[in-house]
């Protein structure tokens, strides 16, 4: 992950404000912060420069486009081989998200599927990407707490 400044206060009030309101315009947020329009703007210009702030894709329910089920796939990768195993999952549209983890397991992969035999097929394609070794499937029962941001964002607007 490549290394990024860290945001102060200002920038934390800016971006709760824009959390809450996505769709906000300049002078709404600059509203809503306290802050200049002008500065909202060369705020957000160098958070967007620096990488701080990620895509501002809408989270759209994969159950809204026929896929209920969700999983994570442990995947255990051969040595030197991560880079194109990621490429292969990437061309997989079920694969939502993966992340390269520490200890036994090299990758946690998120995907969902219309039902269990689609699920069986999502897990048999990634266990077909040329460097896959071995990979074992835990159906999500239940969202327990969804991503989130705002804490994190509030307790950095304090500091």
């Amino acid at each position: 992950m490549p290394n990024r400044e860290r945001i102060d206060s200002t920038d934390a009030r800016l971006l709760l404000a824009l959390t809450a309101h996505p769709r906000a315009t300049t002078v709404a947020l600059a509203e809503a912060s306290g802050l200049s329009r002008n500065t909202v703007q060369a705020r957000l210009a160098a958070l967007d420069r620096s990488g701080a702030v990620e895509s501002f894709e809408r989270r759209i329910d994969p159950s809204a486009l026929g896929y209920p089920l969700t999983a994570f796939v442990t995947t255990q990768v051969a040595q030197r081989r991560l880079e194109e195993v990621a490429e292969a999952l990437a061309a997989i549209p079920e694969v939502l998200q993966v992340h390269g983890l520490s200890g036994d397991t090299d990758l946690l992969v998120q995907v969902v599927a219309t039902d269990a035999e689609d699920l069986y097929r999502v897990a048999g394609q990634i266990l077909g990407i040329s460097g896959v070794e071995r990979t074992s499937t835990a159906l999500a029962m239940r969202r327990m707490v969804d991503y989130r941001i705002a804490p994190l964002l509030r307790r950095s607007a304090t500091r």
